[in-house]
């Protein structure tokens, strides 16, 4: 029994040595955190209202926990272990990180300074910040200022209402009428992460950078201010000398200006009233050239009229005018303009002698005519249309009613138009020709009243103002017969390899996305 009690004692004496060296470790850890400011100074003497306060004079010099404070005098609390200085203040943080003003509190407890002057300087490195106030929280190595700063770094200059600046991170965090700028761009925005070393600037909100040769405008984003790179992820705008670029995302070079665009893009030049749109798309200026695809759509004016079409892919190029010069379309390729529509597989387009050529299967519409080709070849002055060559295999239609057609076919055809009307056309090499002849009753009402049909080498059709054709003319060996209107050979009702395509025809600008 008695050694049970012993033995209870003991773990009793055991359990107050552990909280006896707890309590003594807590004491250490706290006085190690709350270590006292240490100081010299030419003269000294207590406060004689505060005896916890030393009032310090001629060339006071502080240091706490690696930090060193030069000051003409000083106030130095030893209760609070806070230190208030007048006059001449430098702090010196590490070798290349000082911090310059006229008055100073600093608290040793939370390792806060805060400094008032005219203009308090604060260095790193390369980097300085100057502010009226600022306010220094050591453990975070971040300074803060609330009524307007400025900051520089090498040769950019930030301003703002307020903002920090962590000098581990070497990064600006500023806010509120931002403005970043250096020798070639002015940065304007209302939140703005600036880092010192990557020289990248990221911004969340609404966004100005402007330059010699272009503004970029963008919500989200980041701009290399050694680069010149940007990259923008939402509301994304570029303007650069004439064309513009609209989309999600944007990435671009200003020094090469070249952008890459993705998502709702839009590229418009302005001095070529030219507009491309897609869901993909690059342009370049040095270069010359616009190309978007994905649902590619390019609007222009042409000689006084628009000219729509619409692409899997569209490539522009411009020359060192920056005057537009061709525009390549490939795959799924629709175009309208008022007085023509197309389709094929891929098309060109020739802006200094405005020559549209149609590729692959081509398709041409002009009035009530439906033309078809290896190849298609039209060419337009400022009255409109001025020749059409369907090159190879061409067939032209023209719908008499439901079940009756005109047509022309040969090896070549070619028409020629006279002030953006038909004047006449050529069909060059195995032509044949089926034509319903018509005339107008007493009732002013068009009324069939035969059929012409016929081969010859070639053909030569002439059309009226109301662009009708009135006369065929056929040369060398012509065999052309007319027959009444029902007794018409079932084989001359469609020539071989006829066609007929009215529902896939453009007649609004907006169908050239209908495939």
């Amino acid at each position: 029994m008695p050694r049970l009690c012993r033995f209870k004692q003991g773990r009793l004496t055991l359990r107050k040595i552990l909280i006896i060296l707890l309590a003594l470790l807590c004491m250490s850890t706290a006085a190690e955190a709350q270590k006292l400011i240490e100081y010299t100074s030419g003269m000294g003497s207590r406060d004689p209202e505060h005896s916890d306060v030393w009032i310090l004079y001629r060339h006071v010099c502080a240091i706490h926990e690696g930090m060193i404070l030069d000051v003409d005098s000083a106030h130095y609390n030893t209760q609070e272990n806070s230190f208030k200085a007048f006059r001449n203040v430098v702090i010196q943080l590490s070798d290349t990180t000082f911090i310059y003003g006229d008055r100073l509190h600093y608290d040793g407890n939370t390792r806060v300074v805060n400094i008032w002057a005219d203009t308090v300087v604060f260095i790193d490195g390369g980097t300085q910040l100057l502010a009226n106030h600022l306010t220094y929280e050591r453990n975070r190595s971040t300074a803060y200022y609330t009524e307007w700063g400025y900051g520089s770094s090498e040769d950019r200059n930030l301003y703002s209402r307020q903002g920090q600046y962590n000098s581990d991170l070497k990064q600006f965090y500023i806010y509120n009428d931002v403005v970043l700028t250096d020798s070639t761009m002015r940065l304007v925005t209302d939140t703005l992460l600036y880092n010192t070393e990557t020289s990248v600037a990221h911004f969340e909100s609404p966004t100005y950078i402007y330059s010699d040769s272009s503004t970029i405008y963008s919500e989200l984003g980041d701009y290399n201010t050694d680069s010149r790179f940007s990259i923008s992820y939402r509301a994304s705008h570029v303007d650069n000398q004439g064309r513009t670029i609209d989309s999600d995302t944007l990435y671009y070079d200003e020094r090469l200006q070249y952008g890459k665009a993705f998502g709702n893009v839009i590229i418009i030049d302005s001095a070529n009233e030219l507009t491309c749109t897609g869901r993909y798309g690059e342009t370049s200026q040095a270069d010359g050239f616009s190309f978007v695809t994905d649902s590619a759509h390019v609007l222009f004016v042409d000689r006084g009229d628009s000219l729509f079409l619409h692409a899997d892919t569209i490539y522009v190029t411009n020359d060192s005018a920056n005057q537009m010069q061709t525009v390549r379309a490939n795959y799924h390729v629709k175009v309208y303009r008022r007085d023509a529509q197309a389709m094929c597989d891929s098309a060109f387009y020739s802006a200094p002698d405005s020559t549209l050529l149609l590729y692959k299967d081509p398709v041409l519409w002009y009035e009530h005519y439906q033309c078809v080709a290896d190849t298609i070849e039209l060419l337009h002055d400022t009255a409109g249309m001025r020749q059409a060559w369907l090159r190879t295999n061409c067939f032209a239609v023209q719908q008499v009613d439901r079940e009756k057609f005109n047509q022309l076919k040969g090896h070549q055809g070619v028409v020629y138009f006279r002030n953006g009307e038909p004047d006449y056309a050529d069909v060059l090499g195995n032509a044949q020709m089926v034509f319903y002849i018509t005339e107008e009753d007493s009732a002013g009402r068009t009324v069939l009243i035969g059929v012409n049909a016929g081969v010859g080498t070639d053909m030569r059709i002439y059309f009226d103002t109301a662009r009708a054709p009135v006369r065929v003319v056929t040369f060398d060996n012509p065999d052309m017969q007319t027959y009444p209107v029902g007794q018409l050979p079932v084989e001359l009702r469609r020539l071989p390899d006829f066609r007929w395509l009215p529902l896939r025809r453009p007649r609004r600008p907006e169908d050239v996305f209908v495939w």
